[in-house]
């Protein structure tokens, strides 16, 4: 099938990259004229696992195609994917400028019958708005359809590869025969197509995206709880998590949910609920208590060096929002930086993947190390804000020779308390006694 993209951010570049995978000959649109030309060149502007090696075979193959002509796009492809940026807007609502921008354009281009997807995660009603947006300038039938997408960074090649299910919203047989023929080698294991109604599928992103968030910060209260009582929170989320209506996913505490999706997707469901006279009680409450989450190690670190932070270094262990991806959009380690710097702390700062980003909005603010042993040198603590899988067994001995102080805040909760113990280690986590 001929496919169009249009927007390479994360959600574009993977969608069209794995459809492609199929045999799809796809064109990826951007308006970015040095991005597409890096990408014409076989370099993926963005780290994901997984995803290069099928992008310089489907390249090679000319299955995947880069272009900033909008309209080249949309000659080419029969299925249309919107992947376009909906920021959040001021008011914690989604902007949908640039979706309904490129709609109004499709209209002006199209000549014949073309599925057009919102592929973005976008609020109930957008296909309403979409299919609007075309109409006032197209001569020709289409139809709007909305797919939104359910890729984890860090596994969204597999998460598209081997979907757990699709939601396809449409009311129009067509597109959704057309639909299902697409993604039908994708779900040959068994896994289900769920078709529904336009403003169903928009909202089960929402919905499902919001559920998550409410269930990490449920469980980061129970931590926070956990450490006025002194209860030990991992054998508390062991006992929860055994219970099959539970589940043991998404029960880890630690400092906050961050990236792309959660933040923006609350608000965004809040701030509908409003507009329409419905008051979301419990994702306010999410929002708020997500927002203290990510600085709850400061106290602790104030207190522990008597409340002068002044000229103290602090070497952080992660940047990113989460492993496995380069992505710090509302990463937590960015408030923790913030509130360390306005203390007067100074930052040395590693993560594998996410240091160009940061550099971008620091600068020479902070510093930024080789290796994570580089980070402790001379550092009067270790602070941990992202489970990198490299942070998990580190050489105990270096960080304390290293350290000027055996200290460690981990964000993370990645080690064992008896161990710290033994190692004679100062040592706070999230939700768990504290080793002095």
């Amino acid at each position: 099938m001929k496919i169009s993209v249009i927007g390479t951010g994360y959600v574009g570049l993977v969608t069209g990259t794995c459809l492609a995978e199929t045999g799809n000959e796809v064109i990826c649109v951007d308006i970015d004229e040095q991005k597409v030309e890096q990408m014409r060149n076989g370099s993926v502007p963005i780290y994901e696992p997984h995803l290069d090696v099928l992008f310089e075979r489907n390249i090679k193959a000319a299955r995947l195609q880069f272009t900033t002509s909008l309209e080249e796009g949309i000659a080419h492809g029969d299925i249309i994917f919107l992947a376009l940026p909906t920021p959040e807007d001021e008011d914690g609502s989604a902007d949908l400028s640039y979706v309904l921008g490129v709609s109004d354009e499709i209209g002006k281009l199209i000549s014949e019958y073309k599925v057009v997807v919102d592929k973005s995660t976008v609020p109930v009603g957008t296909a309403e708005k979409v299919n609007t947006a075309i109409s006032k300038n197209a001569r020709c039938d289409f139809d709007v359809v909305s797919n939104p997408e359910f890729l984890r960074e860090g596994f969204a090649v597999d998460d598209f590869l081997k979907p757990e299910r699709i939601v396809i919203g449409s009311s129009s047989e067509k597109a959704i025969a057309l639909m299902k023929k697409l993604y039908k080698p994708y779900v040959r294991s068994g896994n289900p197509i769920i078709v529904m109604d336009e403003k169903s599928a928009e909202l089960t992103k929402y919905a499902a995206n919001s559920f998550l968030a409410t269930k990490i910060t449920f469980m980061n209260e129970i931590a926070n709880y956990c450490e006025k009582v002194g209860a030990d929170v991992d054998m508390v989320r062991r006992g929860m998590g055994t219970d099959s209506r539970i589940g043991k996913r998404f029960l880890f505490p630690g400092i906050g949910y961050g990236g792309s999706c959660f933040p923006k997707d609350v608000k965004a469901l809040h701030k509908s609920g409003k507009n329409d006279h419905y008051d979301f009680r419990i994702l306010e409450s999410v929002i708020e208590v997500n927002k203290n989450q990510k600085v709850a190690l400061i106290p602790k670190i104030k207190r522990y060096f008597k409340d002068d932070l002044e000229g103290k270094t602090i070497a952080i262990w992660g940047l990113a929002f989460k492993p496995e991806t380069d992505d710090i959009r509302e990463a937590p380690a960015l408030d923790i930086i913030d509130s360390l710097l306005s203390e007067g702390a100074k930052i040395k700062a590693f993560d594998p993947e996410a240091m160009d980003n940061v550099k971008k909005r620091y600068g020479d603010k902070i510093i930024f190390s080789d290796s994570m042993y580089e980070t402790l040198e001379g550092s009067d603590a270790l602070l941990i804000c992202t489970e990198w899988s490299i942070f998990r067994t580190p050489d105990f001995d270096r960080i304390k020779n290293s350290l000027t102080r055996p200290v460690i805040f981990d964000g993370r909760n990645l080690y064992d308390l008896n161990d710290m113990e033994k190692e004679g280690i100062d040592y706070f986590s999230m939700g768990r006694r504290d080793i002095l």
